[in-house]
Order: C-alpha cells, then structure tokens, then sequence
C-alpha cells in the first residue's frame, strides 16, 4: 500500500514538472539564450580588450625602440595618436616619452594632451594626481601664480600622496619669485602634514631652517 502511494507521489510529481517544463518552455528558452547571450559578450569583451591593450603596447613599444633625431616628426605623431587613444597606461607614458625628448615644442599642444590625460583617461585615482603633479612641473618656470595654482589645488585640497609635493613646488615657486613669506606658508604647511613625504618634509625643514631663520 505504502509502495503504491510512493509511486503515485512520484508519477504526480513528474507530471506536475513535466507540465511546468511545457508551460514555460518559452520562457525557459529565453532565460538560457540570455544566459548564453551574457557569456558570450563577457569573454567577448575581454578578449577584444585584451587584443586592443596589445595592440597599443605593440605600437608603444614601435614607435619608442624605432626613435631616433631622424624620426622625432614620426614618434611624436604615433605617441600623439597613442595618448588620443585614452589608455591607462600608455597615454601617460607617451607624453613623458614626448617630454622627455622633446619631441613638442609648442607648450600649448603639451597642455592639451596633459588635459586628455586628466580629464578624459580613466586613470586610477593617484596615477591622475601623478599627472597633475607633472603638468605643474612642466609649467612652473613659465606659469604665473594663478595658474600654477589652478593647476596644483586638485592636490593641495586633497589628502594625495602626492600633496605634499605641490605644496613644496609652490614654495620653491614662490622663492624664485622672491615672495619669501609665500614660499615659508607653504613650507610650513609641509611640516604639519601628517602624511607628508618624509623626504619632502625633511628638505621643507632644512629649507625653513637655511632661509627663513632669524
């Protein structure tokens, strides 16, 4: 009797599956495409990010290891179409490679790939603060107050690595200018950072204690 109940239970449960199969066999279709769908654009991705970062490399790698006097007009253009191409790693190292060089001489054009970097390159958070620290230095010698500091505030204002960098840099600035009281607020703003570069924060206290004792 027992046996013959378990069977029944079983036979009413494979019919109750066997109908919800049937009822929702669209459904159940389309939820496997979509799965499969998925997959395939995931590896897809992947794979075509993977191909275009080597890609990139590939061209990097070209146009620094082929670059000679005889070829700066050629290297400049190809790191030129690199940095235009966004990549986290090899836009940035292509403008240092061009400033390095000197593969640029129009101040201007150096600036606007700077901002490609900056504003249009998905870089991670303190690489981003590493470029705007380097854009400074490119333009401290010619830049006037307002602009260097336009250019270093995202740092000053921020609790970067790299902070207590733009701060000495605008010290050192404002002591080739002869504003020693400007450049000894900055210097001393470097001491009280409690996350300062030790290295910078020791060259602030030597600078502090060489030029500004009384």
């Amino acid at each position: 009797m027992d046996e013959d109940i378990s069977i029944i239970n079983t036979n009413t449960r494979n019919e109750k599956i066997k109908n919800f199969l049937l009822e929702n066999k669209k459904k159940l279709i389309s939820f496997i495409l979509a799965i499969i769908a998925i997959f395939v654009f995931v590896y897809g991705f992947d794979k075509y990010k993977t191909n275009k970062k080597l890609e990139i490399s590939n061209k990097f790698n070209t146009a620094t290891l082929q670059y000679s006097e005889n070829t700066k007009t050629k290297t400049a253009e190809s790191l030129i179409e690199l940095i235009n191409q966004q990549d986290a790693t090899y836009s940035p190292l292509s403008l240092y490679f061009i400033i390095d060089n000197n593969l640029v001489s129009d101040d201007k054009k150096i600036n606007s790939l700077f901002d490609i970097l900056i504003e249009k390159t998905p870089l991670e958070e303190e690489i981003k603060n590493l470029v705007i620290y380097k854009k400074a230095l490119f333009n401290a010698d010619k830049a006037q107050e307002n602009n260097l500091l336009n250019i270093l505030n995202p740092l000053i204002n921020s609790q970067s690595v790299w902070k207590s960098h733009a701060l000495y840099l605008m010290a050192e600035f404002f002591y080739s200018k002869d504003q020693k009281q400007k450049s000894k607020e900055f210097f001393n703003q470097i001491i009280s950072l409690e996350n300062a570069n030790p290295d910078i924060m020791m060259q602030a206290q030597k600078r502090l204690n060489r030029d500004f004792s009384e």
